[in-house]
């Protein structure tokens, strides 16, 4: 079928679907409903579908009018990580740590538009050549990025990061080769001493999962509030504040930044903090907070390796404060920061965590870093690396942050010997 006798189709099939009583009905009842209208429809526009095509087309338009059209499958795909839809050209999903490409899936952009629209109406938000750009999520958790002409020139791009109902521990990770269980642990007892710890790195290199899993390591009783553009976190705690930015309505007024967001939520009594990611001028109230009692606060930060991190933050107070001088910015991350967990995402897939950083004072206006754990990699005859978490030092941070006895011992068995 065309796309012009697709789109047509469709147009006659939602005149004459009552949508209404669809949406009550089983899956299976509006299924049957389609094929019995669709099979009329196609009889009167002389449009010749085989009975194999004809389930095919009857599911196509099930899932465009009532979900996400061709999208749908992929979301309840277990096995799928991510979807990136660029234009009607191409779509690659992520499964494994690996991109595969399918093509001819969207036959229209206005088929991509409407998704697009389907996505962000439930939230409130909006998606226009006013507003070519959002980040919405959706009903599962899962995070959305849509951007569309003419700022995206190949047609509307739709990038979709699943939502994993699993809800990942250290022990998971562990499992997984992310880390060993003497990092586990160390991380673990960082938790409990309230430490400040940023996690780093690129896109998909497993931040977030691991702020989660971290995040299970916090006192049942704290208090804790979370920040997010499109919220995706799952803390699995019982006093949680989630609370989520709002972008500029069609007025150009009613915007709620992250910023404003880190502002109130010292006003909300909270014993942590938690930025789901910081990228701009928020980053000076985060380290103000860590820095005024706001203990075992976290975030995420896009950055290569944790001197990178350090690098990113400092220019992220700039933004926000441009007066200050450059050696009281360093001083304040210093101060405020504890540890830099570093991720990746490795040629094979394989999500690690490949370097944990402690952070220090500063000494000729750069401020000190010592990796307590990393990740070496040997090259083996036939192309193929092995990778090895080592831990480099004995730790001190966390004997300066821990007062309560029988940690620190565990502490020093653990980490030297």
């Amino acid at each position: 079928m065309q796309a012009s006798e697709y789109e047509k189709v469709r147009s006659i099939l939602i005149d004459r679907l009552n949508i209404d009583a669809a949406e009550q009905q089983e899956m299976e009842e509006t299924l049957k409903s389609i094929d019995q209208l669709l099979a009329i429809i196609l009889d009167q526009e002389n449009i010749i579908v085989t009975r194999r095509n004809m389930d095919k087309l009857v599911k196509s338009y099930y899932d465009d009018i009532f979900g996400l059209g061709p999208l749908q499958e992929l979301l309840n795909d277990g096995s799928v990580n991510d979807i990136m839809v660029n234009g009607t050209s191409s779509l690659y999903i992520e499964r494994a740590g690996k991109l595969i490409r399918q093509d001819g899936v969207f036959k229209t952009n206005d088929q991509i538009m409407r998704i697009a629209q389907r996505i962000v109406a439930p939230i409130g938000r909006r998606v226009d050549e006013s507003s070519p750009m959002v980040d919405a999520r959706l009903q599962d958790g899962s995070r959305v990025n849509i951007i569309i002409p003419p700022v995206a020139l190949d047609g509307c791009t739709i990038s979709i990061r699943k939502f994993k109902e699993d809800k990942l521990d250290l022990a998971d990770l562990i499992n997984f080769n992310s880390m060993t269980v003497d990092m586990a642990h160390y991380l673990s007892l960082m938790v409990r001493a309230k430490a400040n710890i940023i996690i780093s790195g690129g896109t998909g290199s497993g931040k977030t999962t691991l702020l989660n899993a971290i995040s299970n390591e916090i006192d049942d009783g704290d208090r804790i509030v979370t920040i997010e553009d499109a919220a995706e976190l799952q803390i699995q705690k019982a006093h949680v504040v989630r609370l989520e930015s709002r972008p500029q309505g069609a007025d150009g007024g009613g915007s709620i930044t992250i910023r404003d967001l880190v502002i109130n939520s010292l006003r909300m009594r909270p014993d942590r903090i938690i930025i789901g990611e910081c990228r701009g001028e928020e980053a000076f109230e985060m380290l103000q907070a860590m820095n005024t009692g706001h203990d075992g606060s976290f975030s995420t930060i896009h950055a290569n390796t944790p001197k990178d991190a350090l690098v990113r933050l400092e220019s992220m107070l700039t933004m926000a404060n441009a007066n200050i001088p450059t050696r009281t910015l360093k001083g304040q991350i210093s101060q405020a920061v504890d540890i830099i967990v570093q991720c990746a995402r490795l040629p094979s897939g394989e999500r690690k965590i490949t370097c944990i950083s402690e952070i220090g004072g500063i000494e000729e206006d750069v401020v000190q870093s010592q990796d307590v754990f990393v990740l070496n990699s040997t090259k083996q005859p036939d192309g193929s690396m092995i990778y090895e978490h080592q831990c480099n030092i004995s730790c001190t941070l966390l004997e300066r942050k821990v007062s309560f006895s029988g940690l620190q011992q565990e502490i020093k068995e653990i980490l030297n010997g």
